[in-house]
């Protein structure tokens, strides 16, 4: 028998519906992750329509993934429990498996945005501190990250009253003594770092979740004075990363970089002082596990 080719023109209308969908698939995913729509009100639309829609045609991983403050791990988890496959897609549900996920769904939509909460993200030198709450403020506006003070000089790219405030010591004795810092230390012998109070207590005020990037000493004394706090400790896949990173940076002498890796296996060893540990495998991920805290219940357990 002849084997049946489809005509030039079929193919190219089938690549072209192939993209269209992909581009649907997209636009839904982005909607979800913008909070624009909901995965709940994905789902109810992939279920009311054509299983081929770009909601029905969604894979349930994905439209999972989509959703703010859960990260690749937790998706697992979370089908493993509703013993939904990996390869099913929103459409293809049975009734049962629907009723599953649209309830568990409501449930987390029913706990509302991010709570009033303040996280505290710390660890040691060079483990991505600044890029993990860099990319936390460019992709969940509902987080406000708080912006400590330094009397250290700022490093390439970095600018006064986005990643810190940049004072001298005057400045940083005056705010001290006005009592407008939550917190303030000495880090590596050498700069001081502090926490501005007023930002921080108008966020919580407002209902907001607030993110605080600190050092050890600096999240040791947060916890003194707000025992609600939730500690967060950032850390390397492995050692030879952590220093793989601090020396790649280039932003300190052969002799700096030896002092802080000194101080990096004193601050590692207090990783048992937090509520919850997050390994920095990837940017995007450690950010999904850390917001995550925002809306969880109770201080989590260490994420890998």
């Amino acid at each position: 028998m002849p084997r049946l080719t489809p005509p030039p023109v079929d193919r190219a209308a089938a690549a072209r519906a192939a993209v269209a969908a992909r581009r649907g698939r997209a636009a839904v995913k982005n909607a979800v992750a913008a909070r624009t729509r909901s995965a709940l009100d994905v789902a109810e639309a992939a279920w009311a329509g054509e299983p081929t829609s770009p909601e029905g045609s969604l894979r349930v991983r994905e439209l999972l993934t989509s959703i703010p403050g859960i990260g690749p791990t937790r998706v697992a988890r979370i089908m493993t429990e509703l013993g939904i496959a990996e390869s099913k897609r929103v459409g293809g549900l049975g009734v049962r498996q629907r009723r599953l996920l649209g309830d568990w769904l409501a449930a987390r939509e029913a706990k509302g945005r991010l709570r009033s909460r303040l996280v505290v993200l710390a660890g040691p030198t060079a483990v991505g501190k600044g890029t993990v709450s860099t990319y936390i403020r460019e992709n969940y506006p509902d987080v406000h990250l708080s912006v400590s003070a330094t009397t250290r000089a700022p490093r390439p790219g970095e600018v006064d009253g986005v990643h810190y405030y940049f004072v001298d010591d005057a400045e940083f004795d005056r705010m001290i003594r006005d009592r407008e810092l939550l917190e303030y230390a000495t880090v590596h012998n050498s700069y001081r770092y502090g926490t501005p109070r007023p930002p921080l207590d108008a966020a919580l005020n407002e209902g907001r979740s607030v993110l605080l990037e600190i050092d050890l000493q600096g999240a040791r004394l947060v916890r003194a004075a707000m025992p609600e706090a939730v500690l967060v400790f950032l850390l390397p896949p492995t050692w030879d990363e952590l220093v793989r990173r601090l020396i790649g940076r280039g932003t300190e002498d052969a002799t700096e970089q030896q002092r802080r890796l000194e101080t990096a296996k004193v601050e590692l060893a207090a990783q048992d002082e937090f509520d919850a540990r997050v390994v920095n495998h990837d940017v995007a991920e450690a950010a999904r596990e850390v917001v995550e805290l925002m809306t969880a219940p109770e201080p989590g357990r260490t994420r890998a």
